[in-house]
């Protein structure tokens, strides 16, 4: 079936799934594969359940003489190319996110900040793979105004991809650090990687991209782009400076050398959350959101899913922030960590995966910070960190740092670091301090 046939069904059915645990009336089913199952399977369950057509791409799987089943060569393919075609004909404007740290929180705040004044369709979550993009483009209606559209990617090739099913108009890489280098092979991977959205703006007749001036490396990659520039130098579109790290972070913010500065007061932990929330106020300011409601949404954004989240408990406060770990995402956790104004200060972190050949070598230099930071206790969860030697209490896992936790007792009067890739399970041990 051609895309224009199909996409008229779809306007029909208004809503796509890729579930056939979630079919809501009327719906599309589109079967997906995985390393572990065939949606195809489920194509009749879906019908039964309320999807009003289906498309597969085996056809054993079509039941005969049923037009409620749509043949197509290859379901993911026609995912996307929906997306795009549908991306295409309401023509929004579409902001193209991506980077190796921060983001999706950067993501959140450009959509708190645009809201303010938009209409704005937002990746949920971290769905920002080949299939959660084209997922969210099929999510646009008429009445958004705007759309952030975030990727993701492991591999060398994919951010291209992307780009091409979502278009974006503009475009924001948070920053560039090692992560994922199994699939990257090496920091310069990397680097080539996420500037695959930047040679796709680069290649589009007009398009804006958003830039933090401080990063050399974005710097370097950013050639014969339009640029909207935003630091702590006085003379960029937006600049600024911290004011404050205990516990939360608080900065000052202006537009040019002349403007005049506003104070943020944000629900945020970390320093390194300052560039993200500077580049949600280059975009906000951009499309013209006033200043007083750009610093509330700011003021009034509050981290979710084990990022940068403080928790008091009974006995302690902990800085949770287990969702994931690379080289740059924790040393910055850990230089913030150190240089916060407080006493009785512990670390729980948990390994740092798919780093390939240099995950030693990594997890060797966060030892070697460690032994500088002066940390009253380090706990230490994983398979890497055990492979070097240290003078820190290891466990095999989280399960069991549970069971530590639960028989000889939890740590007292500590603000602890909590931070780890999110196949430790470091979120699990929360409830326990």
């Amino acid at each position: 079936m051609e895309i224009a046939a199909l996409y008229q069904i779809f306007l029909d059915c208004q809503t796509v799934t890729t579930d056939s645990r979630h079919c809501p009336t009327g719906s599309l089913f589109i079967a997906l594969k995985g390393e572990s199952f065939n949606g195809n399977r489920f194509a009749a369950q879906a019908l039964k359940d309320g999807c009003s057509y289906a498309v597969v791409d085996e056809a054993s799987y079509v039941a005969e003489g049923d037009q409620r089943y749509i043949l197509v060569d290859d379901c993911l393919q026609t995912l996307q190319l929906l997306g795009n075609y549908h991306r295409r004909q309401l023509g929004t404007p579409i902001i193209g996110i991506t980077g190796t740290n921060g983001k999706t929180t950067t993501k959140e705040l450009i959509f708190a900040v645009l809201s303010r004044s938009y209409r704005v369709l937002c990746t949920q979550g971290n769905l920002n793979n080949h299939i959660g993009v084209p997922t969210t483009l099929l999510q646009l209606k008429p009445e958004h105004n705007l759309a952030v559209i975030e990727m993701g990617a492991n591999h060398v090739g994919e951010i291209k991809i992307l780009a091409d099913i979502a278009e974006p108009d503009y475009g924001i890489i948070t920053n560039v650090g090692k992560a994922h280098l199994e699939g990257f092979g090496s920091f310069e991977g990397v680097i080539k990687a996420k500037g695959e959205l930047y040679d796709f703006l680069r290649a589009k007749e007009s398009s804006t991209v958003f830039i933090h001036h401080d990063n050399p490396y974005l710097m370097k990659m950013a050639h014969d782009l339009n640029l909207v520039y935003y630091g702590s130098e006085d003379n960029l579109y937006v600049n600024g400076r911290i004011t404050g790290n205990s516990p939360y972070l608080t900065f000052e913010w202006k537009i040019g050398e002349e403007g005049v500065y506003h104070q943020v007061q944000t629900q945020l932990i970390g320093e390194y959350n300052f560039p993200n929330a500077l580049a949600a106020i280059a975009i906000g300011s951009f499309f013209k959101v006033e200043a007083s409601e750009i610093t509330k949404a700011l003021t009034d954004y509050t981290p979710q899913n084990n990022r940068s989240q403080l928790k008091k408990t009974e006995s302690n406060t902990l800085i949770i922030d287990a969702y994931n770990a690379n080289p740059t995402s924790m040393m910055a956790a850990l230089i913030n960590f150190r240089n916060m104004d407080t006493p009785h200060k512990m670390l729980i972190l948990g390994d740092m995966r798919e780093l390939g050949e240099d995950s030693l070598t990594e997890h060797r230099k966060i030892i070697e910070y460690i032994n500088e930071g002066g940390f009253e206790q380090v706990w230490l969860v994983g398979d890497q960190f055990a492979a070097i030697g240290h003078k820190y209490r290891l466990f095999k896992n989280a399960q069991e740092l549970i069971h530590e936790l639960q028989s000889a007792g939890k740590p007292e009067g500590k603000m602890i670091l909590i931070k780890g890739s999110n196949g430790i399970k470091l979120s699990s041990i929360v409830d326990y301090l």
